[in-house]
């Protein structure tokens, strides 16, 4: 699934878009956003789960991008130590948030009535 970023308003042409992004989870919550390929703008909410094939650098560049592009919420699950950092965006700006742990209970600030067992969510 492409996330396909325009860098200013007004680049949604396919020949403008120069960022595209595979999340490991997404919800875009503007069904106009959505094409036959994926999504074009940013998502609500992105999910990335870090694995041994991701670098530093690949963080920092999703990181930015997703904030500049006005992604409003974005959490960072680390499997090996059963946590997640989540940011949320304020002022064009991401804010760190407490991390959530296992045995804690989620919810995104964007969805406060969904509610996620990170006990479950780590389950062995």
């Amino acid at each position: 699934f492409d996330v396909r970023f325009p860098r200013r308003a007004g680049e949604e042409a396919d020949g403008q878009i120069t960022t595209v992004l595979q999340p490991d989870l997404c919800v875009v919550c503007d069904p106009a956003k959505l094409d036959d390929r994926g999504c074009v703008g940013a998502p609500d909410w992105i999910i990335e789960i870090l694995s041994a094939g991701n670098t530093p650098r690949e963080l920092r560049e999703k990181y930015q991008v997703y904030e500049e592009s006005g992604v409003r919420e974005y959490w960072v699950v680390q499997p090996d130590t059963c946590s997640i950092l989540p940011y949320v965006l304020e002022n064009g700006r991401f804010v760190g948030r407490a991390p959530m742990l296992r045995g804690d209970l989620a919810s995104p600030t964007l969805f406060p009535g969904l509610i996620l067992d990170l006990e479950e969510v780590f389950a062995d």
